[in-house]
C-alpha cells in the first residue's frame, strides 16, 4: 500500500474517530458533566501547598499535544494500542499499522518550528501557564533524551536543526513570557521493549508480560530505571518547571520511581514542585484533572478541566473550532466551580499554531483584559450559578467583592435580563468592560439585573458588586 493511500486511509479512520468524540464532548449543556470523585490527598510539604495557592490564581493555560500522530493529523498513540475499542484503516494488520506509524518518524519535518509564535498567540489569549508533552504513550521523545534514539532529535529529518531538542525550546519561549511551565510526560511506553516486548503481542495498554520470571522482572526493572531516568533528564537539564503532569494512570508512580525524583527536583532547581499524578488519587496527585468535562458541582480541592480546544488533543486538518464565546462560557463555568482551565491545543505537523486557532484564542484574550478581574486571581462563593446556569459567580479574595459572569451564547442574543437568587448586591454594580453603572432591582432574595446596551457581540459580560 502506497503512502498516499495509507495517509488518506488513515484520514479517514481520524475523522470518524475524532466525529465520535466530539459527539460525547458536545453533549448535554456545555459538556458531558461528571462529578469526579474525591480520595484527593493535600500535599503536606508547605512549598508545594503555597504553589498550589498561587497556580489557583492563575485560572488559565494550555496543553500541547505534538509529535509523530500530528505528522497525518491522527489521535495522538492510541490507533497502536491492541484494545477492542480501536478502529483502524482497511488493509493494515496490527503488526503492519505500527510499523507504519513508527516510520512517520521518517516524515516528521517541523521546517517551521516556532515557539516564539506559540508563546505570542498564547500570552495574547490571557493564559498564564503551559504544558508541553514531552513524551506521550507511543514513546517518541520531542526532547533530545541520551537513552533513546526514537526522538525528534535523532531519528527525523529534523535532527540536524538547531532546535532539534524542541522541549527545550518551547519551554524557553514559555518562560520569557513569565508563563508557569510545565512538563508532561507519559509513564507507559509503548516503544520501550522493557514494556511492550517483541518476544509477545500487545493485549492492552499495559505491560505486555507478567514478572513470573527473573527475566521478565528484569526486564520491568530495567523498564523503571529508564522513565527515571528520563525524568531526571527532564528535571535536571531543561530549566525550571513549576508543574511535572504525569499521564498513563495504568503505571503506578513507584514504577517510575516517582518520589526519589520529586525529592531530588524539589531540593534542587524546581522548589514547590507540583507533581499531577493522573487520575491516581495519590500523594502524588496535588492536583486533580477531569478531562473533557467539568465536575457537575463545586469542587473544594485543586483541580483542573483538561480540555480540547478542537474535537481533537493534536492537529487535525479537519478539525472544527470552539469560538471565543464557547471558551469564555467553560472558563467561567470552571472557575466558579473552583477549578483552571487547561486548553489542548495542536501544532501543525511543520511547527506552528494554525490561523484558526490563533482566531478564535486572541478574541478570548481581548475578552479578558477587560474583565480578567472575575477570573484571575479569584476563589469561589457559595452561590456560584442560578437556577439555569446561565450566571456565574467568583469571588474577590475578600469574599465580599463579587462577579457575576454572564456567557454569550453561540445560538442567541444576549438576554435583557438576568436572574438569580442569592448573592444579593449593595450598592453599585458596574459592568467590567466599561466601568458603567449597571441597573438592577431586588426582590426578596431574587435580584434582577438589566444588562447593558451593545453586551451582544462581547463575548459575555462580567459584572462586579459587592454583596450585603
Amino acid at each position: 500500500m502506497s503512502y498516499l493511500k495509507i495517509l488518506t486511509a488513515t484520514a479517514l479512520f481520524a475523522a470518524n474517530a475524532m466525529a465520535l468524540s466530539a459527539q460525547t464532548e458536545e453533549a448535554g449543556n456545555s459538556f458531558v458533566h461528571q462529578h469526579e470523585a474525591n480520595g484527593y490527598i493535600a500535599p503536606e510539604d508547605p512549598t508545594v501547598l503555597r504553589k498550589l495557592d498561587e497556580w489557583k490564581d492563575l485560572k488559565f493555560g494550555v496543553l500541547f499535544h505534538w509529535g509523530l500522530y500530528s505528522v497525518p493529523g491522527i489521535c495522538e498513540s492510541w490507533p497502536i494500542c491492541s484494545e477492542d475499542w480501536i478502529t483502524r484503516p482497511a488493509g493494515f494488520t496490527y503488526e503492519s499499522y505500527k510499523k507504519w506509524y513508527w516510520d512517520l518518524s521518517k516524515m516528521f519535518n517541523p521546517y517551521n518550528f516556532n515557539p516564539e509564535q506559540w508563546a505570542d498567540i498564547m500570552q495574547d489569549a490571557g493564559m498564564k501557564y503551559m504544558v508541553f508533552t514531552t513524551k506521550h504513550h507511543d514513546g517518541f521523545c520531542m526532547f533530545d533524551s541520551k537513552y533513546t534514539d526514537f526522538s525528534i532529535a535523532k531519528a527525523t529529518p529534523f535532527a540536524g536543526n538547531p532546535k532539534s531538542d524542541v522541549a527545550r525550546f518551547v519551554f524557553d519561549a514559555f518562560r520569557k513570557k513569565d508563563f508557569w511551565i510545565g512538563c508532561y510526560f507519559s509513564k507507559p511506553d509503548w516503544h520501550s521493549q522493557w514494556f511492550w516486548n517483541d518476544y509477545y503481542g500487545c493485549s492492552g495498554r499495559g505491560r505486555n508480560y507478567k514478572l513470573d520470571t527473573d527475566e521478565h522482572r528484569q526486564w520491568w526493572e530495567n523498564y523503571r530505571t529508564f522513565c527515571k531516568n528520563q525524568l531526571m533528564e527532564l528535571t535536571e537539564n531543561y530549566g525550571r518547571f513549576d508543574i511535572l503532569w504525569l499521564d498513563g494512570g495504568w503505571v503506578k508512580a513507584e514504577d517510575v520511581y516517582l518520589e526519589e525524583v520529586l525529592q531530588k527536583a524539589r531540593a534542587g532547581k524546581h522548589p514547590g514542585l507540583i507533581s499531577v499524578d493522573r487520575a491516581m488519587k495519590t500523594k502524588w496527585e496535588n492536583y486533580q484533572t477531569p478531562e473533557r468535562s467539568i465536575p457537575d458541582v463545586q469542587l473544594n480541592y485543586p483541580w483542573e478541566s483538561c480540555i480540547t480546544l478542537s474535537h481533537a488533543w493534536g492537529w487535525d486538518p479537519s478539525a472544527k473550532f470552539k469560538s471565543p464565546a464557547k471558551v469564555v462560557g467553560i472558563l467561567a463555568e470552571i472557575c466558579a466551580k473552583g477549578g483552571c482551565l487547561l486548553l489542548g491545543v495542536g501544532p501543525t505537523p511543520d511547527g506552528l499554531i494554525q490561523p484558526e486557532v490563533e482566531a478564535v484564542l486572541r478574541p478570548v484574550g481581548a475578552w479578558l483584559r477587560k474583565n480578567g478581574k472575575a477570573i484571575y486571581s479569584t476563589r469561589t462563593t457559595e452561590v456560584y450559578t442560578n437556577d439555569e446556569k446561565s450566571v456565574w459567580f467568583t469571588a474577590a479574595k475578600d469574599g465580599k467583592t463579587l462577579y457575576a459572569i454572564v456567557p454569550q451564547s453561540d445560538d442567541a442574543p444576549m438576554p435583557a435580563t438576568i436572574s438569580w437568587k442569592g448573592n444579593t448586591p449593595k450598592g453599585k454594580m458596574t459592568w467590567l468592560e466599561t466601568g458603567k453603572t449597571v441597573k438592577y432591582t431586588t426582590a426578596g432574595d431574587v435580584t434582577t439585573v438589566t444588562l447593558p446596551k451593545g453586551a451582544n457581540g462581547k463575548n459575555g459580560v462580567a459584572l462586579q458588586f459587592t454583596i450585603q
